[in-house]
């Protein structure tokens, strides 16, 4: 009788870590998923930089080194990190050349360059929902992970706890907000 009961708390602990295990791995998918679409966002944005400057050329073609300054910023951003300083670089380019607009009115009535504008902004929302997105899947996964039973077994499985998104400086309290462009 005795091994019968031994047998059956045992089969209950491995169905407990089994479920635990299961319910980890989705989680921490979801945290994958959520650092991939911020890269997909970013891969978005570096994508209409070089549509913009075209744009831009045309009416502001002097203006080279504001030009280069943003192809220079969007290709190291696209070698580096999501999180990266390049991605400072490359919003503090891209506000430069945004502002270009107030220097050239006929750039500003551009529906090319309003067009690119309003997609740029579109971008950074969706940029913005994603980082959300996956700071509420670090927090359920961490909080899954932190919780009992969990608790007991997550280090040994190879469930390390996740980080949240950070902010760089030029981010902080804009994130949430269309970028402001006034011409």
């Amino acid at each position: 009788m005795f091994v019968w009961i031994s047998l059956a708390v045992v089969v209950i602990i491995i169905i407990v870590v089994i479920a635990i295990y299961n319910n980890l791995v989705g989680l921490r998918q979801n945290v994958r998923q959520g650092v991939a679409d911020i890269d997909a966002q970013l891969r978005q944005r570096h994508d209409l930089i070089p549509n913009l400057v075209e744009a831009v050329k045309g009416y502001a073609g002097h203006e080279s080194s504001t030009l280069e300054a943003v192809i220079t910023a969007r290709n190291a951003a696209a070698k580096g990190a999501p999180s990266s300083g390049e991605e400072k670089q490359l919003r503090v380019a891209l506000d430069n050349l945004l502002a270009l607009g107030e220097a050239y009115p006929d750039l500003n009535a551009s529906a090319n360059f309003q067009s690119l504008q309003t997609e740029l902004g579109d971008v950074e929302d969706k940029l913005a929902a994603a980082r959300r997105a996956l700071n509420a899947a670090v927090a359920r996964f961490n909080g899954a992970r932190e919780s009992f039973p969990a608790v007991i077994f997550a280090n040994a499985l190879g469930f390390a706890e996740a980080d949240f998104h950070r902010l760089d400086d030029s981010e902080q309290g804009v994130v949430d907000q269309v970028p402001r462009i006034s011409f």
